[in-house]
């Protein structure tokens, strides 16, 4: 069985596209999801994309993923604050993790925001490229994972 690529989304993603598009753009979730398809597609790789604003979620869909995935990209908003049941089933995996995140955080005006609980254990991280930060965070992981087999 071919390996899997996650891309786990955190709380309010749902509203790209219109929560704050000066912040976080104008393009949708569903925008980003099409360009990671295109990633895993060209790499061979199948995709599960999910969306959750319920940290017992993504942390069901870590354990699930924890063994034997391509990679994991996350985009965990406002779980990267607050989440450490997340962290602790991030750290269980044994595959690459990409932190993905729209908005350079180390520009916004919270210092809070620069400080990811995810960061630590993140393979990579992408901060301030809006959706197109996804595709390379999709991309990198289709290299490793082909590096890998």
């Amino acid at each position: 069985m071919t390996a899997t690529l996650w891309v786990l989304n955190g709380p309010n993603l749902q509203f790209l596209g219109t929560r704050e598009p000066d912040i976080y753009g104008r393009d949708t979730l569903d925008d980003a999801e099409a360009l990671c398809r295109a990633e895993a597609d060209a790499a061979g790789l199948p995709l599960r994309f999910h969306q959750t604003d319920a940290e017992h979620q993504m942390v069901a869909w870590l354990h699930e993923a924890r063994v034997g995935a391509a990679g994991i990209v996350i985009n965990p908003a406002a779980f990267s604050y607050a989440g450490y049941p997340m962290l602790d089933a991030l750290k269980m995996c044994d595959c690459p993790i990409v932190e993905v995140h729209l908005s350079n955080l180390h520009r916004r005006a919270e210092a809070w925001r620069a400080r990811s609980l995810v960061s630590p254990v993140a393979t990579g991280i992408v901060s301030g490229l809006g959706i197109h930060g996804y595709a390379l965070a999709c991309r990198h992981i289709a290299r490793l994972h082909g590096a890998r087999v």
